[in-house]
């Protein structure tokens, strides 16, 4: 047995001298001490095990994300984007400075000292939140980086242990600018955003580098709670959380005194609607998407492909509007429909503010027209809230035709009363009561000269119904097909001197194909024998059907496919002279730019070129040109008659109305349906043409006085006057074998005879001016004898 040494009873009659508490006290300390010690120890040997199995990391550096499938204006405005990732990839430099501090300021200020964890923030952090001050983290961005990039989103002390190990890591391989880069481009940030180049985009309709201290500030705060703060849906947390930002920029001297000032006090202007982009070209976007994933596939979504397409802001603004007033134009005139729906609104202020902004969610906007709540109402006042809390008053002369609403008289359904909720709209400093419109309608314009699609507007609002009328919609497209019957029988010898009796007529089933018919007049009116120039200006149905019968329906119906029109959609019967086949705007436009370029078939185009991500051409197209004689259909005698007759309905006809554009070179026709169920105009300048077509989706009366030229025409009016400034006046050249007979035009092949004299300068056997091609061949030449009598003046029948 070993005895103990004199210093070990020493000690321990010293530590028995002490007080038991004290004793206590050290023993536990040493115990966990040496809990801590092996606990370090396992923390230790554990890193040395996982950090090796740490996945590799070498794709940073060669950072390549899933990018969405971009389309663009011709101008290069972004207009779409498609992917389940809205990306836009920007590079470090290119990120503008306020947007880094205002990153930095509010999730890591301390990035450019530490090595991807931050120890003295974790200790800030935890004697902060042990006072109870508003709760912060830790993570380093480095960290957030590793986590988003490699690690799932549980809790546990394992994938902690795995960020640190990761962003120290990371450190080691990446540049602090390349980390930061990486963060930047990743995060996610609410509404599908991911990194801020996107969300700059889709919060702010700007580019990254375009935006302002206050709307950095605004973006920073949404990669904690990218739903709590986004300003789009909870407004007063996401302005509470930039002010915060912006006083941490502010500590922090990234921003001086006066920046902060005027940052906080800026008005911002989230974009509230459902276009995310500064162009409304939601159908233009959708047809090009498809167009791309026929050919890609899923690929269209994930490898950054940009599409450019063939429209322009200016045209495409110009389209959206003129559509969307012409529309609104109609609904004022319509009878009120009543409220959208009704909710209870409770007694309790906050109770009620809530569930109004919930009943308001279930009511988006369209754009500028809004959805409210009425509070309450007087005999002819209304007092309504929006989602936003503000609270508008609709004064008597912005009832319109809901004034009625406000009485007894109305049934409960459609009774304006508290807790109706209905639609809104501002002009100027003044608000109107509205609804959204059941109508229906499309506009087009396409390059006459090459088929280039310039603006396309294929409904009310994509948002509400996503049909594209444009392309999609086949209707009868009434009167506005009665040119292409007259082109016809200009081949079959007639010319605008032709006279045509303007009577009566009646028809058998075995003629129109279905069952007897007796046409009549749109005003139902009948002006006898007058020549068939006047009878396009007029929109003379009797005209157009004698025509179609003398020609016959079944060369019609040939004819006509060489402007682009399918020949199973245009029956051959004699109501094909009235329009009653089927076609869409798209097509009707196609084809009247055959008339607009001089005989020429081109085929209207959306996208024009197509590149990958970094901008390598992957796809250019090669348009038609009108002057290529492989494309010419007509003759250029015949488009020169033509466009002259459609001059006419500009100058005297059912388009009057388009004189206030105080243009020479435009035409066009209106197109009225049986029982108003369509309305068309389709116009044209030498390089432009525009259709616009105004109906309902399950086709109805639009109202016995309601026209093409009372509805369409007045879309293409205020389009064309945004779009015709660019363009010059445009005089024809007479085409060789046009002559003057009795006053008017005529092929001069069809005159016998001395006293013609040519309207046109002989230019050789050039086809673009007076020469024959393979498709005129085809057509008869020979002219009645009865057209040539008396200067070529007689009734048909």
């Amino acid at each position: 047995m070993t005895n103990p040494s004199p210093t070990d009873s020493a000690d321990q009659s010293q530590l028995e001298k002490w007080p038991a508490p004290v004793r206590l006290a050290l023993s536990v300390f040493g115990f966990f001490a040496g809990l801590s010690l092996i606990g370090a120890l396992l923390v230790v040997f554990m890193m040395m095990m996982a950090y090796p199995n740490l996945p590799d990391i070498d794709s940073l550096a060669t950072y390549q994300p899933k990018m969405p499938l971009r389309v663009f204006s011709a101008d290069n405005m972004l207009i779409g984007e498609f992917g389940e990732e809205r990306r836009s990839l920007v590079r470090y430099k290119d990120i503008p400075k306020v947007m880094k501090q205002a990153v930095l300021a509010i999730e890591d200020d301390r990035f450019y000292e530490h090595h991807g964890v931050d120890y003295w923030g974790i200790l800030r952090a935890a004697i902060h939140n042990a006072l109870g001050g508003r709760r912060q983290g830790a993570s380093t961005i480095t960290q957030q980086v590793a986590r988003n990039f490699f690690l799932s989103s549980e809790q546990t002390i394992k994938r902690k242990l795995y960020e640190v190990l990761l962003a120290w890591k990371i450190e080691k391989t990446l540049t602090k600018d390349q980390i930061l880069e990486l963060y930047m481009n990743q995060i996610y940030l609410g509404q599908r955003a991911y990194g801020f180049a996107s969300a700059a985009q889709i919060y702010f309709g700007k580019k990254l580098g375009e935006i302002s201290v206050a709307e950095a500030a605004m973006l920073a705060g949404l990669p904690k709670a990218p739903s709590a703060n986004n300003p789009v849906v909870n407004p007063k947390r996401a302005k509470a959380r930039q002010l915060y930002i912006l006083q941490r920029m502010h500590d922090l001297g990234y921003i001086t005194t006066a920046q902060y000032e005027q940052a906080r006090d800026e008005q911002l202007k989230i974009k509230m609607d459902s276009n995310d982009f500064g162009v409304h070209a939601e159908y233009v976007a959708e047809m090009a998407r498809q167009m791309v994933y026929d050919q890609y596939k899923e690929d269209a979504y994930t490898r950054g492909l940009n599409v450019f397409t063939t429209i322009t802001k200016a045209d495409q603004d110009a389209a959206y509007l003129a559509l969307r007033r012409g529309v609104l134009d109609y609904e004022k005139r319509q009878p009120y429909r009543g409220p959208e729906g009704y909710m209870e609104i409770p007694t309790d202020k906050t109770e009620a503010e809530a569930a109004i902004e919930t009943e308001l969610a279930e009511h988006p906007d369209s754009d500028g027209i809004i959805a409210a709540v009425v509070l309450s109402t007087g005999p002819k006042t209304v007092r309504a809230v929006l989602a936003s809390g503000e609270e508008i008053t609709i004064p008597e002369a912005g009832l319109g035709m809901a004034a009625t609403a406000l009485t007894d008289k109305v049934p409960a359904n459609k009774r304006i009363r508290r807790g109706a909720i209905i639609r809104v709209t501002q002009e100027g400093s003044s608000w109107f009561l509205i609804q959204l419109p059941e109508v229906e309608s499309a506009f087009v314009a396409v390059n006459s000269e090459n088929g280039a699609i310039r603006a396309l507007v294929g409904g009310f609002d994509f948002n509400r119904n996503k049909f594209n009328h444009v392309t999609q919609a086949w209707r009868q497209p009434g009167s506005s097909f009665k040119p292409f019957i007259y082109s016809a029988a200009l081949e079959k010898g007639f010319w605008p001197g032709t006279v045509v009796n303007d009577a009566p007529l009646s028809f058998d089933a075995s003629q129109t194909g279905s069952q007897a018919w007796e046409p009549k007049n749109y005003d139902g009116k009948y002006e006898g024998p007058m020549t068939i120039r006047k009878g396009l200006s007029k929109s003379k149905n009797m005209i157009s059907i004698r025509i179609l019968y003398k020609i016959g329906p079944a060369y019609a119906q040939e004819y006509i496919t060489r402007f682009g029109f399918d020949a199973d959609k245009n029956p051959p019967y004699l109501t094909l002279a009235l329009g009653a086949g089927s076609v869409t705007p798209l097509q009707l436009a196609a084809a009247y730019s055959v008339f607009a370029n001089g005989g020429y078939k081109v085929n209207p185009y959306l996208i024009s070129k197509i590149t990958s991500n970094d901008g390598k051409p992957l796809f250019e197209v090669m348009p038609d040109k009108a002057g290529d004689d492989t494309l010419r259909v007509i003759d250029a005698r015949n488009a020169y008659v033509i466009d002259s007759l459609l001059k006419d309905v500009v100058r005297y006809g059912t388009a009057t109305r388009a004189l206030s554009l105080k243009r020479s070179d435009i035409a066009g026709k209106t197109g009225t349906t049986n029982d108003s169920i369509d309305a068309w105009f389709a116009g044209y300048h030498p390089k432009l043409v525009g259709v616009a077509w105004i109906g309902f989706d399950k086709p109805r009366n639009l109202g016995n006085k309601e026209t093409g030229g009372g509805l369409a025409l007045p879309i293409w009016i205020n389009y064309m006057q945004k779009a015709l400034p660019s363009l010059p006046v445009t005089d024809r050249e007479i085409p060789f074998g046009v002559i003057n007979h009795n006053g008017d035009m005529m092929y001069s092949e069809y005159v016998e005879g001395e006293g013609v004299h040519s309207l046109g300068m002989h230019q050789g056997d050039d086809k673009s001016n007076g020469g024959t091609s393979d498709s005129q061949k085809e057509a008869p030449r020979e002219p009645s004898k009865e057209l040539l009598k008396e200067g070529a003046k007689s009734e048909i029948f």
